[in-house]
This record gives structure tokens, sequence and C-alpha cells, in this order.
């Protein structure tokens, strides 16, 4: 495995951080690791065509644990994990694949799982695991649990196709547990929250942030990116829009603040996207012009974030920011209605 050095900004030009012509601040948000990628197929101890858009969480010695999509070379996803002591280099993979598709027991899983986000939920001492699982039928939302990343507690389909993009809040709403998810409908591909008693039985769904239309950079197709971050002013929430042009689709992110007690009402929204593609493994890969993070984590300080994520449906790459800086950006550029 190849071993990356510490932490350094990414050199090269940095946009001015004084307000465009437009009155929106062009200060770079997120600050790409120096040595991306962090992880690649060639890191992998079995043969795979690609390793993205991993969830992420710090367990409780500290490590920071990167639970990967992996796709293999019949074409299909499954999740392994890799574990580090500084979530940046030194990374140990799981020799075998951590949770695979399992069809024979859970039929939607036919054509394998990717794409989880990880919520830690300190009231079950457990971490949650809401990953794609795709069926016949399309894909769909699955939900497991698991204390160890070892054994899963499976919960099947919790959200029938076509949906993706799921992450569960890390404590109940009220008397509910939440679940923000994106399914596909006649009214389009935006972002809902769904509510459960039990985990298991889901209702009052609520679309909580559509896509826009015409020809704004997350017209028509937004999900969520990484599991909401709970601060003082509401959920700060990472989502990803699809920009269609002639020469195909560019994932790029936005930010949005929900409120903490009623998640499902947007407080404020960006109007522009904060993060694109802009580095050679950003741009070239698999599925080109993609950044998709799926898994954040906060350092000690409470406010730096980790963000990890994938890169042209490719690679694994990290980017620095901080809480403090995303919620005074949204004060700055939020100027049209959520």
């Amino acid at each position: 495995m190849t071993l990356v050095p510490s932490i350094v900004p990414t050199s090269g030009h940095k946009p001015s951080s004084s307000p465009n012509s437009h009155g929106y601040s062009e200060e770079p948000l997120f600050t790409r690791y120096q040595g991306n990628p962090i992880l690649t197929r060639n890191d992998w101890p079995y043969p795979v065509n690609s390793v993205f858009n991993a969830g992420a969480t710090l367990l409780k010695n500290g490590d920071t644990l990167l639970l990967c999509r992996v796709e293999d070379r019949t074409g299909l996803s499954h999740l392994c994990a890799a574990r580090s002591v500084n979530g940046v280099d030194g990374w140990t993979i799981d020799p075998k694949p951590t949770l695979m598709a399992n069809p024979r027991e859970y039929p939607e899983e036919i054509w394998g799982i990717e794409d989880c986000r990880i919520t830690y939920v300190p009231e079950l001492d457990k971490y949650a695991v809401a990953y794609t699982s795709f069926s016949r039928g399309g894909p769909g939302v699955s939900l497991a649990m698991t204390t160890d990343f070892e054994n899963f507690e499976r919960f099947g389909v919790i959200m029938q196709p076509e949906d993706k993009d799921a992450a569960l809040l890390p404590r109940r709403i009220g008397n509910y547990w939440a679940l923000i998810h994106r399914p596909v409908t006649t009214l389009g591909a935006h972002m809902w929250i769904s509510y459960s008693p039990d985990l298991h039985h889901w209702g009052s769904h609520k679309i909580m942030l559509e896509a826009r239309r015409g020809g704004w950079w997350d017209a028509n197709k937004i999900g969520l990116c990484s599991p909401p971050i709970e601060t003082a002013k509401g959920w700060l929430t990472i989502y990803h829009g699809v920009r269609n042009t002639a020469s195909g689709s560019i994932y790029r992110l936005g930010l949005a603040l929900f409120d903490l007690a009623k998640p499902d009402v947007c407080l404020q929204r960006g109007d522009s996207w904060m993060f694109g593609p802009e580095a050679l493994y950003e741009r070239c890969g698999d599925v080109s012009d993609v950044v998709f993070p799926c898994g954040q984590t906060i350092a000690a300080d409470g406010d730096t974030i980790r963000l990890y994520y994938g890169a042209a449906d490719s690679c694994m790459a990290m980017a620095t920011g901080s809480i403090s800086a995303c919620l005074s950006w949204l004060d700055a550029n939020s100027q049209s209605s959520p």
C-alpha cells in the first residue's frame, strides 16, 4: 500500500476571498488534500475495478473508518472497510469484502450494494448503515446496524425503488427516527424525509428540498451527500446537484441548512455550488466530472470537517473545511428562496 505524506494545502492558484460581481464570496470552502487520491484500486488486497463513494465515521478508539463502495470486475458492487489512525494514510483494508450482497435472503440485493452513509446513533450505541440495494426493479434503500463493522443486522429494504442517497439522522425527532432519501417520482428527483417509530415502518413522507428548474447548477436532480451535521443553527447539509451538458453530467456540491426540530423546513440554501470537479482524478475516470461525498468526520475541535468523496467513480479523495466557514458561506450566498 502506498503511504501518503501529512496534510498540506493544495498548491496553486486560490480564488480571491473578495466578493465577485454578484456579491458571492469566492473563498474556497474545502481544500483538497495534496496527496489525493487517498485510496485507489491499487491499494486493494484483492482484484477490483474501482473504489469510491465511502461512508465515513470515527470509531470509539479514534480511528477513521471508511466503508468503501468497491466495484469488482463483474460490474457489481460491495462494501469494504478501510481503517486509518490519522484518517489520511496508513490504511488497513479488510482482506475480503466487509459487507456483501446477499440476494438469497435479500433478493433486492441481486445486482449489488453501494453508496452507504454511516450514522452513529448514541441512543442505540450502534452505527446505522444506510445503503443502496440494487434490485431488478432499480435501486432502493436498505438499512443495517452494526457495533463493530464485522457483524451486521440487516433490516432489508426500507424505501422501495427507485430511491437512494439515504442517511439516518443521529437522534429522534420527537418520538420518531428520521431518514433523508432521494426517490425518483413523477414529481422529479428531490430530497425527501420520512419518519419511523421503529426503523422498520416508515411514513409521513415530505419533500425537504426540491431540485431547481431551468439553467441552475442543481436543476432537475439533487440528492444528499454525507449525513447532515447538527449545529446550533440547524442541520448543515451537503447535497449534490447534477448539471446535464452536451458532453455529459457534472456532479457538484452545494449547502443547505434545515431546522433542528423540523428538518423538513429549509432555512437557507446556497445559490451557487461550492465544490466541483477540477482535479484530474475528479475529471477523468469511469464516470468523469464527479465529486461525490458519502461521509465526513468532525475533528476534536468540533469545527474541522474532513470530507471523504468519490472522484470520477474511480477512487477516494479527501478535502478539509470547517462548519463555521460553511455557515458563514450560507449567510453570504443564500439570496434566493430555499
